[in-house]
């Protein structure tokens, strides 16, 4: 009886290991088998002269006043006139709102449907205190060690110059894209982009248009970050998470330190703002995440590809992997970040107010109603009172990658980082591009930079530069990228 039960364990675990590794060789590549582009004739040097001549001028938007810094992005668009003579005299510019841009580049074919490059003009402040940790003044527009270096290269002034190089060389070639391309340059991406980048939205959809696809600023070629993968991952964003931020209040009655009762104000919210923490919401390795993994796990090698070609078999243990890390997290679930915290001001009193906020990023699938849902039910507490920010938002729809619009992109990707294996992805930040849902079905988030696991801290941080190579391939993406607009992207 024993051997029999012993030998029918056996065969079930052979049986096993041969569907995992049916399906883990198996498994077939999603890569685009294109040739490399050809090499661009451009006067690298020369352009990355133009970009850091960018730096100095200091577009920070603010959220509470919106007429800060208006004179620095009428600088920054006479400094775009001045160096891209060909974009201004080809395309139509129209300034939206304050100072956000929009430009028409016509196509020649009028039936055929517009597409969209995004791209913003403000940027972050240097947080106060910090200016002697950068290696060079951060709004100095400093070449040096082959990189530009300053606030705003990598976010989000690289790419909005990249595309102006890109345009103003297929202009001094003759070319004329076949669909119309609008150049969208938001001037408060970086507070909401309601005065920018939705206002140029609505314009657009009131003037009929319907994009093709839309490309924005989003996730990276990221060189040596994910484990078990030799290569590069470029991954392009189908989604972003939404953004819900919930003000929290309890109010109890004040008193003496000397006579506190059981349960102050401080220690109830205290206690379920921890309750709430050790309460995620639910996640999984599905939706984006489930697409991402299931195009890269071909190209891994060794455990790594079999674990992530195996997820029927081994998604709690891959699952509780990617858990342990904040950022794999994040494509996982809708994520809880408890910000603020508020309650007393002196020491001998018991405050009768306490206040906090929590901060998610909610994931496709997901909706505000749920998390706020679950918000209430996580804390446990009835006496504490809920109020949703105003400016949140729903998750973004999620774009199809059998689109044109993803294979236009996967191509150019391809072309320009041959290196590189693309990967469908999700933006766990907020860009402009949510506001785009409006005028179009597929909108992408990919930024062409270069970055390894160091690089990532320069965003909004310090020592924020941007290598001379990667800008050269980042024109090179952009114009790839234009012309594949004009013929049928590879299949």
């Amino acid at each position: 009886m024993l051997k029999r039960i012993f030998l029918g364990l056996l065969l079930v675990l052979l049986a096993l290991v041969a569907a995992v590794a049916v399906k883990t060789w198996t498994t077939p590549s999603q890569q685009l088998a294109v040739a490399p582009a050809p090499k661009l004739e451009i006067d690298l040097q020369a352009a990355a002269k133009r970009l850091a001549g960018a730096i100095p001028i200091r577009t920070v938007s603010s959220l509470d006043d919106p007429a800060a810094n208006l004179a620095e992005f009428d600088k920054l668009h006479a400094y775009l006139a001045q160096q891209y003579p060909k974009v201004h005299a080809t395309l139509k510019k129209e300034v939206v709102g304050q100072k956000a841009l929009l430009y028409t580049w016509t196509g020649t074919d009028a039936q055929a449907k517009p597409v969209a490059l995004m791209a913003h003009q403000d940027m972050v402040p240097i947080a106060p205190g910090t200016e002697k940790a950068w290696s060079v003044d951060p709004f100095a527009g400093e070449i040096k060690d082959g990189f530009v270096w300053g606030r705003g290269a990598l976010d989000n002034k690289g790419n909005l110059f990249a595309q102006m190089e890109a345009i103003e060389l297929l202009i001094g070639s003759g070319f004329q894209p076949k669909q119309t391309v609008y150049l969208v340059m938001g001037d408060d991406e970086e507070v909401s982009g309601l005065r920018g980048a939705q206002p140029i939205a609505e314009l657009l959809k009131s003037r009929g248009v319907k994009l093709d696809w839309v490309l924005d600023e989003g996730l990276l070629v990221l060189d040596g970050v994910l484990p078990g993968l030799s290569k590069p991952a470029a991954l392009i964003g189908l989604a972003e998470k939404g953004y819900g931020t919930f003000f929290l209040s309890l109010d109890t009655a004040p008193g003496h330190s000397s006579m506190p009762p059981q349960k102050s104000a401080i220690g109830r919210m205290s206690a379920a703002l921890a309750r709430l923490e050790a309460t995620p919401m639910p996640g999984g390795i599905q939706g984006v995440a489930g697409q991402m993994f299931g195009a890269l796990a071909p190209e891994m090698s060794g455990v790594n590809r079999v674990m992530l070609s195996n997820l029927w078999l081994t998604e709690p243990l891959v699952r509780g992997q990617l858990e342990k890390s904040p950022s794999s997290n994040a494509m996982l679930r809708t994520t809880t970040a408890l910000t603020i915290v508020r309650a007393g001001n002196k020491d001998n009193v018991l405050p009768g107010r306490a206040e906090a906020a929590v901060n998610f990023r909610v994931l496709p699938g997901d909706t505000l109603a749920s998390v706020e849902a679950h918000l209430r039910k996580a804390l446990g507490d009835d006496d504490i009172k809920i109020k949703p920010y105003p400016g949140n938002s729903e998750p973004s729809p999620v774009s199809p990658t059998d689109s044109t619009g993803y294979r236009a992109i996967q191509q150019a990707v391809r072309q320009s980082f041959p290196d590189a294996v693309v990967a469908p992805g999700l933006m766990t930040a907020a860009t402009d591009s949510r506001h785009f849902s409006l005028v179009s079905d597929a909108v992408f988030r990919f930024s062409p930079f270069r970055v390894k696991s160091e690089d990532l801290a320069r965003f909004h941080g310090n020592n924020e530069r941007l290598s001379i190579s990667n800008y050269g391939e980042m024109i090179g993406f952009y114009h790839q990228l234009l012309r594949n607009t004009s013929a049928a992207p590879a299949q």
